[in-house]
């Protein structure tokens, strides 16, 4: 649930790095076939289906299926997560050390979305059950988590090869995003549907799984048969020193208060996706509401970023961040008011519409203001440490939708959520009930309302920005 703008803006030239057509570099200032492009796009849908339905439909199977206690079953759904945030900057650097016929990337690609494709099924396989199926489901999810690390830091760091020139980048990124976005509205529509369709419990879960599994299996065979065959540039020495270029990020203000900001941001997000089945089943009435209330929070980014990314030009990112996040908030409190009005489905839909309005902003911008740190801390120190920066952003994210769920969680234990091992929900007192709505709408607010405060560390050159975004949108008439 990302936005093509906001990948697509270009970094100003900086010190140490080299410029968009490098003559060391195979096939510099040639654009990249429409096979290359299309082939890494598709990448995106094993990323896209890892971030959406673990997310959506792993905390309701441990409550109301395996009968997990809440707080056991969002520490269950915490750690893996918390697993791959470390795992990430290791395997990055294990990527850039390797060299293979096939490349530096494409070998993981391959491996590890086929391991996460087979991780995801076994993760809702059924195949025991009591305690024991709970453990199973948080081995596959343990498993799942770590093909996912091997798959996606290698993906993401395949578009500075693939294409030296910056509008071929533009090109792979825009493709990216915009899978990304589907794959998230078509996972977190059918799967829940599928749930229901296989009634319920284990069985229903099964099928969700396997619907997962062939979804990622899909992304990693489109981007490794996609980008066969094309001529990426040279993987450059890794830095030998990791731990001095973490002092020196660390050492940068501005980056680690949009660090900060957006971590904290991912974890509104994570709290609102995994309160969105128990909001449809206590509160709309049916489990099959859960892929509407997605399908709600989704499908803005395809319309409102254009106009995100006006009000940007004029305002600067941080200033319309701000402004983001008061429209996520708003829609946040109609859901939390709507059991009480005499018309309670449309204004949840509604306010799932507004908040998801404005996390495509909060995402545009937060991502507009990375490559700024990086322009600027490559002036500051005359190295290029963007992919380190890129790296712990990414971290952030991840330590983000790990901590939301579990949040989320904690919230219905405090409220009296009771777990079933029949598949379905049980009957929710009044109070349960107030803590779904709490969990849904409350914590996310807080969670915006910090965000933007931890902002406020950020001074970021707001007409770099601009400048950015202007470039951007030249670039895109010009391939119109």
């Amino acid at each position: 649930m990302t936005t093509a703008a906001v990948e697509g803006a270009q970094a100003p030239a900086r010190p140490g790095v080299p410029p968009a057509a490098d003559p060391a570099h195979p096939g510099a200032g040639a654009g990249l076939p429409r096979r290359v492009t299309t082939g890494y796009a598709v990448g995106a849908l094993a990323s896209g289906t890892f971030t959406t339905l673990p997310g959506l439909l792993l905390l309701p199977y441990f409550t109301d299926t395996l009968g997990v206690a809440a707080a056991a079953a969002g520490l269950a759904v915490l750690l893996p997560k918390a697993w791959v945030a470390v795992l990430n900057p290791l395997v990055g650097r294990v990527s850039d050390r390797t060299r293979s016929r096939w490349g530096a990337r494409r070998p993981y690609v391959l491996c590890g979305g086929l391991a996460m494709a087979a991780a995801f099924a076994l993760m809702f396989s059924g195949l025991a059950h009591g305690t024991a199926g709970a453990w199973l489901t948080e081995g596959g999810f343990l498993l799942t988590a770590t093909a996912f690390a091997f798959f996606q830091i290698p993906y993401a760091a395949m578009p500075a090869e693939l294409g030296a020139h910056r509008r071929d980048q533009v090109r792979l990124a825009a493709g990216r995003v915009a899978v990304i976005g589907i794959a998230a509205l078509v996972a977190g529509s059918v799967a829940p549907a599928l749930v229901e369709a296989g009634g319920g419990g284990v069985a229903g879960h099964r099928w969700a799984g396997l619907f997962g599994a062939a979804v990622i299996a899909a992304g990693a065979l489109g981007v490794f048969l996609g980008t066969a065959g094309a001529r990426p540039g040279p993987v450059l020495a890794s830095e030998p020193s990791l731990l001095r270029q973490l002092r020196v990020a660390r050492g940068d203000a501005p980056f680690m208060a949009l660090l900060r900001a957006a971590t904290v941001q991912t974890v509104a997000t994570g709290v609102l996706l995994a309160g969105a089945p128990y909001l449809a089943r206590q509160v709309l009435g049916g489990a099959g509401w859960t892929g509407a209330l997605v399908a709600c929070f989704v499908a803005p980014n395809f319309v409102s970023t254009p106009v995100w990314s006006r009000l940007g030009v004029r305002l600067g990112g941080r200033r319309a961040y701000t402004v983001s996040c008061a429209l996520f908030s708003t829609g946040c409190v109609l859901v939390l008011v709507a059991p009480v009005l005499p018309v309670p489905v449309p204004v949840v839909l509604a306010g799932m519409l507004l908040a998801g309005s404005g996390h495509a902003g909060q995402l545009l911008f937060l991502y507009a203001m990375l490559p700024e740190c990086i322009a600027r801390e490559a002036e500051r120190t005359g190295t290029r440490g963007g992919g380190l920066l890129a790296g712990l952003f990414s971290t952030g994210e991840a330590v983000g939708l790990a901590v939301g769920p579990f949040l989320f969680a904690l919230v219905l234990q405090a409220f009296g959520y009771l777990s079933s091992d029949g598949g379905r929900a049980v009957e929710q007192t009044s109070l349960a009930e107030l803590g779904i709505l709490v969990g849904t709408a409350v914590v996310p607010v807080l969670a915006t309302a910090i965000a933007a405060v931890s902002l406020r560390g950020y001074r970021g050159d707001e007409s770099g920005y601009r400048d950015n975004e202007k470039s951007r949108r030249a670039g895109g008439a010009s391939d119109a």
